[in-house]
């Protein structure tokens, strides 16, 4: 059994999985022993990208931020990559079982999508798929959801909740899930900030 499940290694998937695990190493017991699961196909639309808008961020190839985040990722720990496909999430009481193309199946509390607007074919739940809004192309998808919650416990974020493909935009929404997520598992509002030590 996994904490959180998240569909997709782009901007807002592995923004929401850097957040998760950041909670780590803070006194926080209800934080240390959880398990995340990433899914990740590295078919990010950032492999393409040259950013050279991101605030406070050097101009750097898309392909080279997803290794920077990823390595922030594995220092924390706690987090398992998978490059495999998911075909099928299906609700299993207060979880969700997640399915991929091989036939494995992955159980979350959580499940966080993240896969970008391009298409949605994960079957298993009726999800609303509807035009995306803030595409500058068309045929591109969102799942309907309210603050980003599809159905209790089940996220979307980035493009596939309809927000703007610039890397920030899908970033933030990413951290802002996360932050949704561990507030519930803490049982109380939380904010992760950090200071210098000295």
């Amino acid at each position: 059994m996994y904490d959180v499940i998240i569909v997709g290694g782009g901007a807002s998937g592995l923004a929401c999985a850097l957040t998760l695990v950041s909670s780590r190493g803070r006194g926080w017991s209800w934080a240390e022993d959880k398990k995340y699961l990433i899914f990740d196909k590295n078919e990010s639309d950032l492999h393409k990208a040259y950013l050279k808008n991101v605030p406070g961020l050097q101009p750097m190839r898309g392909t080279e931020l997803l290794q920077v985040i990823r390595k922030q990722i594995e220092e924390w720990g706690g987090v398992e990559f998978l490059q495999e496909k998911v075909v099928e999430i299906r609700r299993d009481g207060e979880a969700y079982r997640v399915i991929t193309e091989e036939g494995k199946e992955y159980v979350g509390r959580y499940v966080v999508l993240a896969g970008g607007f391009k298409e949605f074919s994960i079957k298993g739940i009726d999800f609303e798929v509807l035009e995306n809004p803030k595409s500058p192309k068309p045929g591109r998808v969102m799942i309907k959801h309210e603050n980003y919650e599809v159905m209790p416990n089940l996220f979307v974020v980035g493009t596939l909740a309809g927000i703007s493909s610039h890397f920030t935009s899908c970033a933030g929404s990413g951290v802002e899930v996360a932050v949704e997520i561990l507030s519930r598992m803490a049982g109380k509002r939380i904010v992760i900030h950090d200071v210098p030590e000295d």
